[in-house]
């Protein structure tokens, strides 16, 4: 396998001319620092500059930055960073607003050329500055561009929904832990602790002993409280099976009363948080009909509002990617192989993107294969045909699903088996 330089990367570097100033600045929460040199890498100032998170600090920058251009005859500049965390958001979408070009160096690129300059593997924020500049200045940098505002509030819902399906799990792992240790035989009688009759007994019973003295129409009646349908042969039976466990328990008895106040409290937060993100695909919903893109995505059998909403929101306008391999690029879905003299080393997904847009595309993947009658042929096609192994061609058609979502987009048109016939033919 050759070494190829890609041509986007060729496009990068043709960009950038003598006219160009190249500032490196590497951020941080209160002070961020720049470092300026011309297109050859050349450092242009005697010393780097230091200036504040703040509106004083950016106009200190851009200040700076018009001195230098000035003084060496120069017209434009781009503005490289790391989009490490978060603090470099505010930055590059002020300098954006002043319609200045900002482009982004991923960290791992910085993090192998830190020693190229002085041959040293010692680092400083003036160090990484000048190496983020010199970086830019040979290509390795992809374009920041600010998303419409329908996109940043998609980002927005998406990156908040996130944030509580995680403290939702993390939640429910504690209350497994809870009846594994208190009552270890519940899910013998419930598989699925999160139904309305689990949930009513985890508050009206949840111990072994709130249960023993019980009989099953006072079990049913409690349930009444939470639920309409309490009673009928389902509620007899699971009410007979609760108690005839109880009796057997081996669950911990030590410091119940705490132990109570201590689940009470966590199936509240739970439901809360289980409202909370209701509301949210509610919200998901609605922007998504204000989207074309998105109701075109939704054509497909089984690309559901959440997959689409979490791929706009990482990718943005899908009609900025001229092929879906930009996309797969963009999530760190693309192809790396590491291959040296009579060593072949394995293929593997290069994951240097973003993780949330990875994600997703990969479980939307699974879920095509699942119910979607194209995919499945294709997925078929690949194991028994092809004789791919399963999650190899579970990756091959990752990139598929990108090249017909761009694909979709680029056209105007929703999805059809009748359109996506093709895919077949072209995988036999």
């Amino acid at each position: 396998m050759k070494f190829k330089q890609s041509e986007a990367q060729n496009q990068r570097i043709e960009r950038i001319t003598t006219s160009h100033l190249i500032v490196g600045i590497d951020m941080a929460k209160e002070t961020h620092v720049a470092q300026i040199t011309n297109y050859r890498g050349i450092v242009l100032t005697n010393r780097h500059l230091s200036f504040s998170n703040t509106i004083e600090g950016f106009e200190k920058l851009q200040r700076w930055m018009e001195g230098i251009q000035q003084k060496h005859h120069l017209s434009n500049a781009i503005i490289g960073m790391e989009p490490t965390g978060h603090y470099w958001w505010n930055l590059a979408n002020w300098l954006t607003n002043k319609e200045l070009q900002v482009v982004l160096v991923n960290p791992a690129t910085t993090k192998r050329n830190k020693e190229n300059r002085d041959n040293c593997q010692s680092k400083s924020d003036p160090k990484d500055a000048l190496v983020i500049a010199d970086v830019v200045s040979r290509g390795y940098y992809y374009e920041h561009t600010k998303q419409t505002h329908v996109f940043e509030r998609l980002r927005t819902l998406m990156s908040d929904r996130e944030f509580w399906v995680a403290n939702s799990v993390r939640l429910q792992n504690r209350i497994i832990r809870w009846l594994d240790i208190r009552y270890p035989e519940y899910s013998s009688v419930f598989k699925d602790w999160t139904c309305k009759r689990s949930m009513a007994t985890l508050k009206e019973f949840p111990t072994p002993q709130d249960l023993t003295d019980q009989t099953v129409p006072e079990i049913i009646a409690m349930w009444k409280k939470h639920m309409q349908r309490a009673g009928g042969t389902t509620g007899i039976q699971k009410a007979a099976e609760l108690i005839a466990q109880a009796k057997r328990s081996v669950g911990d008895i030590t410091a119940l009363a705490e132990a109570k106040l201590d689940l009470a409290r966590l199936i509240a937060e739970f439901e809360r948080i289980t409202e909370m993100l209701a509301d949210i695909e509610k919200q998901l919903h609605v922007l998504l009909e204000e989207i074309p893109m998105a109701v075109q995505m939704r054509s497909i059998k089984g690309m559901g509002p959440i997959f689409v909403a979490a791929i706009l929101a990482g990718a943005g306008d899908l009609r900025q990617y001229a092929h879906g391999r930009q996309l797969l690029r963009k999530a760190g879905l693309n192809l790396a192989e590491s291959t040296s003299g009579k060593r072949k080393g394995q293929i593997v997904v290069s994951k240097r993107g973003d993780s949330r847009l990875r994600k997703y595309l990969y479980l939307a993947t699974i879920q095509l294969i699942g119910i979607n009658p194209v995919f499945q042929e294709l997925h078929q096609h690949n194991v028994q045909v092809k004789h791919m192994k399963k999650q190899q061609s579970v990756f091959k058609l990752v990139g598929k699903v990108a090249r017909v979502l761009i694909g979709m987009v680029h056209r105007a048109e929703t999805f059809t088996p009748e359109k996506a016939s093709h895919l077949v033919l072209q995988a036999a």
